[in-house]
């Protein structure tokens, strides 16, 4: 970590070995993409903050002094104020391996407790029927699902079970894998979207290309693996790119932002003004399940909770009144 100088004027953070040597870190500890961007911003950011100061001359009154900044000049939210500490904490002792005194005293900001948005069942209807082509098929797929939008984008064609109708979300959050159910209803058309892959896949492999990326170490274990077509992405994306990780040009799978942007087109389309994104089918598929008389662990389950508390949220949303009590007047 020697590279750091301390004068402010010759350290550029972002073209130091420092910032590579973090990412470095977070892959090896098979930390997500998004994770290693958001954690290599608030690192940056909590560096240029303090005059480009080397992290080993600050401590712990640097951090709160940081975060407070956070919280009061910027306003960020209580979630975000928490992503900032969490990627201090794996700077200092996961990067530098420093042990501050009584960083286990700093406190995460409380966050707020909302009731999440969700969708009634005509409301979800009148949404995905504003949405059409590949978007209308991944929408759909979310609230069939319950997965999340990255979850959903990142699968792979050997994750489909269309025998048992089961999907395999791999390395999902918390890397867990689970299993839930496949909407009967989107067989026909994850066929078609299939042999749209496919396709792809072997111009692809005409051209010298085919490759995809690999989770881990699979592509020194099993060479040939990549090429393979039951490795490749059930939603591909329309061109190929570079792997920023490794400089290989392959073919990624389709981006979020082109699919969160339909989805805001279709819920304007729809004439909802509820405050809903992507994440509200998800929302929507849990607490439908709920409101059918599923059992709260089959859900849990399902979402691929850790807690069952956190999937208790969903019972506050229910369309049964306040937590399910009848009122008075409707008796």
């Amino acid at each position: 970590m020697s590279d750091v100088p301390n004068d402010p004027k010759r350290y550029s953070p972002k073209t130091s070995p420092f910032l590579n040597e973090v990412r470095n870190v977070l892959r090896l500890k098979h930390m997500s993409r998004r994770t290693e961007t958001s954690y290599a911003y608030y690192i940056l950011d909590f560096i240029r903050f303090h005059g480009k100061r080397h992290p080993k001359e600050m401590g712990v009154e640097e951090i709160r002094a940081y975060l407070s900044h956070l919280a009061t000049e910027n306003n960020v939210a209580a979630s975000t104020q928490n992503v900032a500490l969490s990627a201090l904490l794996f700077l200092y002792r996961q990067v530098l391996k420093v042990n501050l005194p009584n960083i286990e005293n700093i406190e995460r900001a409380r966050r707020s407790r909302r009731v999440p948005v969700v969708f009634t069942r005509g409301e979800v209807e009148q949404v995905l029927s504003r949405a059409s082509g590949i978007h209308h098929l991944i929408l759909s797929l979310l609230y069939g699902t319950g997965m999340r939008l990255s979850e959903c984008l990142s699968l792979r064609v050997k994750d489909l079970d269309f025998e048992r109708l089961e999907v395999t979300v791999r390395d999902g959050k918390g890397e867990q894998d689970r299993r839930t159910m496949l909407p009967r209803k989107l067989v026909p058309a994850l066929h078609r979207q299939l042999e749209y892959a496919r396709h792809l896949h072997q111009l692809d492999l005409e051209e010298g290309f085919g490759e995809v990326e690999m989770p881990y170490a699979l592509a020194r274990k099993y060479p040939n693996a990549a090429k393979k077509w039951g490795w490749q992405y059930v939603f591909p994306a329309a061109h190929r790119s570079k792997d920023p990780s490794t400089g290989r040009v392959g073919r990624h799978h389709l981006l979020e932002h082109a699919v969160q942007r339909a989805m805001k087109k279709a819920v304007r389309a729809a004439g909802i003004h509820k405050h809903a994104s992507v994440h509200t089918l998800r929302h929507s598929f849990a607490t439908h399940l709920l409101e059918s008389g599923y059992d709260i662990r089959t859900v849990q389950e399902l979402l691929g909770h850790k807690d069952v508390k956190t999937t208790m949220i969903y019972t506050h949303v229910l369309n049964r009144g306040g937590r399910g009590v009848r009122s008075p007047l409707d008796s």
